[in-house]
């Protein structure tokens, strides 16, 4: 199983050598980075430049970006102005796909494999405009990725666009060639529908163009981000869905909400406690 740590657990703070020694020292050995100016300025060649040696000296390797969702130098992925591959209004589509192309072009400086975006914002809803929008941008970026040798993955979200059954519909539809999905399991578990049926009626539309996972849980009502088996998922009969893919061996990224705060503990506790739950889960996967 390969047990990768996405920097989303700590996206309010700047991704420095410090913390990725930290990582480093908590048994993770790949990880993804989320795009945010605040935390890691990807269109910044310097701290680009610094990361990736840090990077190496650690021995960690990067994996995949998760791309911005916010064009402004906010602390939160939550704060700013939303980033979008769905805008409707061409100079701002062209707006959002020329600061996407910034992140993707990291890998000139740290080679990675996967760049995961969301199909709009957490609350986008179906529209006709908005899906030709996407397939212009997603046309463009996919060809921009592909020169430096990244898959661009789709992933499941709340949202009426970022539905399982939709994103399916949608690349069938388009046939945009080399556009896979990343299966989001905590978003998955929120869909609608009968609680235990959630995660296998999301899987079957998306199954046969997964190559990576999302891992966090929660209790089938809010997105939570909790770490595997402090929720309501069946993480058994999860782990037994997930190895019907196709793609062997997937990347399953733990993707935690942060913790901060008076109360709240240091990272050398947090890595321990993301590091039990993956074993956790790595136990059940065998």
């Amino acid at each position: 199983m390969q047990r990768l740590l996405s920097t989303y657990s700590f996206i309010s703070r700047k991704l420095t050598r410090e913390l990725l020694g930290q990582i480093a020292n908590s048994s993770f050995e790949e990880l993804e980075i989320f795009c945010s100016r605040s935390h890691f300025d990807y269109a910044n060649k310097s701290e680009v430049q610094e990361i990736g040696r840090a990077l190496a000296d650690n021995r960690l390797k990067l994996a995949s970006l998760h791309a911005p969702t916010s064009r402004d130098l906010s602390a939160t992925r939550e704060g700013g102005q939303p980033l979008s591959i769905c805008e409707v209004e061409r100079v701002r589509r062209i707006e959002a796909m020329d600061e996407l192309k910034r992140a993707l072009d990291v890998a000139e400086e740290i080679p990675f494999s996967r760049m995961i975006f969301h199909m709009g914002g957490p609350r986008e809803t179906s529209d006709p405009r908005k899906r030709d929008a996407a397939f212009s941008s997603l046309e463009h970026l996919i060809l921009h990725a592909r020169h430096r040798g990244v898959t661009i993955c789709v992933e499941n979200t709340t949202s009426e666009m970022g539905a399982p059954s939709y994103l399916r519909s949608f690349v069938d539809e388009t046939r945009l060639a080399g556009l896979r999905f990343n299966f989001d399991i905590g978003h998955a578990h929120l869909a609608d529908g009968a609680e235990k049926n959630r995660i296998a009626d999301s899987f079957e539309p998306l199954r046969e163009l997964v190559v990576g996972i999302h891992v966090h849980d929660n209790h089938g009502e809010k997105d939570e981000h909790l770490p595997p088996y402090e929720g309501s998922i069946d993480w058994a009969a999860a782990v037994k869905l997930l190895k019907t893919a196709p793609e062997a061996n997937l990347p399953l990224t733990l993707e935690l909400k942060e913790k901060n705060g008076p109360d709240a503990p240091g990272t050398p506790e947090q890595l321990v406690a993301a590091r039990k739950s993956m074993d956790r889960l790595e136990q059940e996967w065998e």
